[in-house]
């Protein structure tokens, strides 16, 4: 019978600033089973003064073949295959529908990872049957490590005098809402019926966020985070367009208006004019038993894990991974042009 050993060196390799809430709770159970951690920042996009100091940064892609991590842990689409370790992919968000060029975007596979952890059975069925097709990389249901603070909550109303509404929204030009209803919010916000936090993709075009951070006053805050859990957790409804982060809210049972929303969802509250907005976030405060049971039978498809062990079953499944003698049945694509762009970035051109 084959000996299971644990993986030692884990690496967490982050190129936008929410990977940092993604990976830190995998990170705090690595470090109670007393193994390694150490982060390798990508680009430009990523923000070195987030990261803690009792957090070991590798700041070459040199210093990491020399360490030689046993497992990389990806909250990204991309990972160049001169890394060394198995490559985990877990996801930046759940899948929202987003269109690209006629796909889902969020089932792309670019031929990168060893290893899908995926969030629920709604993406795991399609990640099997890629699995299934491609033959180089296999799929764990493990539940996403970033909600694993999220399940310490209580999705009660809060007891505020005025509800506090959420309103996020992404930055792709063609779905995003900021634009479409600023003059909108800008009248709605002064308004007293609620107090607003505005939170953007960090992607989100610098002039749009200026000008939201203009109605700024005791009623709205604007806010740029790495960590987004305590603001779900402060907020009673959202107000989004189509975002992944919608689906995090709703897994507090909190209800979710959209606005131009691209799918068909009936556990959503979606409107196509602005005026509808205020009437909107007041029939979802009121949470309508209809539209409650939806949101509960949408979360159980695509989350169902509320113990907060999520960061746990990956870590077990990436272990299981690196003890196997044959990992797949075939080898990972070669990613020739993707590696040689990853090259000229990292300015990397050892073997």
């Amino acid at each position: 019978m084959a000996v299971t050993k644990r993986a030692q060196k884990h690496l967490f390799y982050i190129s936008q600033n929410y990977s940092y809430a993604i990976l830190r709770p995998i990170q705090e159970e690595l470090l109670k089973l007393g193994l390694e951690v150490k982060w390798f920042l990508e680009g430009e996009e990523v923000n070195p003064s987030y990261l803690k100091s009792t957090e070991p940064r590798l700041k070459s892609v040199k210093e990491v073949k020399e360490w030689r991590p046993d497992i990389v842990f990806v909250p990204g689409n991309y990972v160049p295959s001169f890394i060394p370790g198995i490559k985990v992919a877990l996801f930046h968000g759940f899948n929202s529908g987003k269109i690209r060029k006629g796909r889902i975007g969020h089932f792309d596979i670019r031929g990168c990872f060893d290893l899908y952890c995926t969030q629920g059975p709604d993406t795991t069925l399609k990640f099997k049957e890629l699995a299934n097709k491609y033959k180089y990389f296999e799929v764990k249901e493990t539940g996403w490590s970033t909600l694993d603070p999220l399940f310490e909550f209580d999705n009660s109303p809060s007891n505020n005098n005025k509800p506090t509404i959420l309103f996020c929204s992404t930055f792709t030009p063609a779905i995003s809402c900021a634009e479409q209803i600023f003059e909108s919010m800008r009248s709605i916000t002064k308004n007293n019926n609620f107090k607003w936090i505005f939170q953007f993709h960090p992607k989100m075009d610098p002039g749009t966020i200026k000008k939201y951070k203009s109605l700024q006053s005791d009623n709205v805050k604007f806010i740029e985070t790495d960590d987004v859990i305590p603001i779900l957790k402060e907020a009673d409804a959202m107000l989004c367009d189509t975002s992944s982060i919608i689906s995090m809210f709703l897994l507090q049972r909190k209800p979710v208006v959209t606005f131009k929303n691209q799918g068909e969802w009936n556990h959503l509250i979606n409107i196509n004019n602005s005026h509808d907005i205020v009437d909107s976030l007041k029939y979802a405060l009121s949470r309508p038993n209809d539209l409650m049971s939806k949101i509960d039978a949408y979360c159980n498809k695509i989350h169902p894990y509320t113990d907060g062990k999520s960061s746990i079953r990956v870590i077990n499944a990436a272990n299981e991974i690196f003890n196997k003698a044959k990992k797949t049945k075939k080898k990972k694509p070669l990613n020739f042009m993707r590696n040689i762009k990853s090259r000229l970035k990292l300015n990397y051109w050892g073997l």
